[in-house]
C-alpha cells in the first residue's frame, strides 16, 4: 500500500507524506559548506587560521616583555591571512587580518623603541 496516494481529507489520521521534504534528494553542497559549523554567525573566521591567530597575537602584543615576540608574527600572519582572503573571499577574516597587521606593526615599532630607549638609558647612566 502506497501511503502517498491516500487522500488525507478522507482519512484524517493519515499523514500526508507529500508535505514532507524528500530525504533522498541531494542538497546544494555550496549552501551546506558555507553554513557548516558557523554557529558564530560569521564573526570568527575559523576557516582562515592565519587571520585569527594574527588577531590574537596582535592583541596580546600589548603585554610588556612578550610584546615584541608576538607583534612580529602577528604582522606576518596578518599579511598571510589577507592573501588567503584575496584567493578565496568565502573564508572571510579580512578585519581580523588587518587588526593583526596594524597591531603587529605598531607594537613592533613601540617595543623596539622601548628597548632602544632602555639600552640608551642604561648606557648613559654609567
Amino acid at each position: 500500500m502506497d501511503l502517498r496516494n491516500i487522500n488525507p481529507s478522507k482519512s484524517p489520521c493519515i499523514i500526508n507524506l507529500a508535505s514532507f521534504p524528500n530525504q533522498n534528494q541531494p542538497t546544494d553542497s555550496a549552501d551546506e559548506a558555507s553554513n557548516e559549523g558557523d554557529s558564530t554567525g560569521g564573526l570568527i573566521p575559523y576557516k582562515n587560521p592565519h587571520a585569527l591567530i594574527a588577531y590574537y597575537l596582535g592583541l596580546f602584543s600589548l603585554f610588556p616583555y612578550l610584546g615584541l615576540l608576538l607583534a612580529i608574527p602577528a604582522f606576518i600572519l596578518g599579511i598571510m591571512g589577507l592573501q588567503k582572503v584575496k584567493k578565496n573571499p568565502a573564508i572571510r577574516g579580512t578585519v581580523h587580518a588587518w587588526i593583526g597587521i596594524v597591531m603587529g606593526g605598531l607594537m613592533t615599532v613601540v617595543w623596539s623603541a622601548a628597548i632602544v630607549f632602555a639600552l640608551l638609558a642604561a648606557a648613559f647612566a654609567k
